[in-house]
């Protein structure tokens, strides 16, 4: 087990959750690296901030002081930072350049400067691009439809690279969508969980028949942690929910969840380059051991919108994008 290990965007949604579980499940000590901006939020972390082996420090993984300090000492890096709504950057590109390429390339330069142990890039199914029949394997070529996607690609790009001629040990992960506790309201699950609470509009892309897999967040953090710990350098690994639904499906879900009849399906305009499906065989983790919770979507989806509905302040504290 990795004594110190340096997560990027800790305050984010799934790498909060990875903090936590690591601390619960382990002696490693946690230092942890956020730009703290509006996807990120301290209260997803108030719960460990009293822990001894958890640090936190506030910094750009662009800027190489702040890395350079923050990864003194540590033996593994595990890079959840990121700008990661579509939408955000099918309006404007920059920022996801600047995070997602620049700082990447920042971080791995100073990881291979330090002779870390292991570097996971924890990446997107979306990749890949969009699949009508079966399922993306490791191994299939990567066609990113969005800004976004494109700027994780170059992401691994460089990972891999550094991997080949550095001799960095990488390993990268790809998931499906994720949900659960403390995701930021701006995505499709949280925000139709609180639509719905209010019995608002629940607004959709076009007719809703885009069809994503669902995997809940904890079960991604374990993969992660798995890899991390099992994980060959320059190997990347599929995470998959096995929970393929339609938009419309999963909001049905979540109105049956929250019962009220007042809330509805509003359909807006379509996404720009809106990928139909997205799908990853997620065979090649399996062998390390992983396996996902025996808990059905639809009982993953009750316990998300009571924890929303139970957690009123901290939806109060999110930020809004800017």
């Amino acid at each position: 087990m990795h004594s110190k290990i340096l997560v990027t965007g800790g305050l984010g949604f799934i790498g909060s959750h990875f903090i936590r579980r690591t601390l619960q499940r382990s002696d490693a000590r946690i230092v942890n690296l956020d730009l703290d901006t509006y996807a990120g939020n301290p209260a997803n972390l108030q719960d460990v901030q009293a822990d001894e082996r958890y640090a936190y420090v506030h910094g750009d993984i662009a800027d190489p002081q702040t890395v350079q300090k923050a990864i003194r000492g540590c033996d593994a890096v595990v890079h959840f930072a990121a700008e990661s709504h579509v939408d955000n950057s099918i309006r404007s590109a920059d920022a996801f350049i600047h995070t997602n390429i620049v700082g990447t390339q920042n971080l791995i330069k100073c990881a291979q400067q330090q002779n870390v142990a292991k570097f996971i890039q924890v990446s997107t199914d979306e990749v890949y691009g969009s699949i009508e029949h079966g399922a993306f394997t490791e191994k299939d070529k990567l066609t990113p439809s969005s800004p976004y996607s494109a700027s994780k690609a170059a992401a691994e790009m460089l990972c891999m690279a550094y991997g080949t001629t550095f001799g960095l040990p990488v390993c990268i992960t790809r998931s499906t969508n994720n949900f659960g506790p403390y995701q930021h309201p701006e995505k499709l699950i949280p925000k139709a969980i609180l639509h719905a609470l209010a019995g608002k509009a629940i607004p959709v892309y076009g007719n809703g028949t885009n069809v994503r897999d669902w995997v809940y967040v904890e079960d991604n953090a374990d993969a992660i942690g798995l890899v991390l710990e099992k994980g060959k350098p320059g190997q990347t690994y599929n995470i998959a929910g096995r929970n393929e639904r339609t938009n419309l499906d999963v909001v049905q879900h979540i109105l049956d969840a929250v019962g009220n009849p007042q809330a509805r399906i509003e359909h807006v305009q379509d996404r720009k380059g809106h990928d139909f499906r997205y799908a990853v065989d997620d065979a090649k983790i399996r062998a390390l051991g992983f396996r996902t919770s025996q808990a059905p979507f639809s009982e993953r989806i009750l316990q998300t919108v009571q924890w929303y509905r139970d957690n009123p302040n901290w939806c109060a504290t999110c930020k809004n994008s800017s």
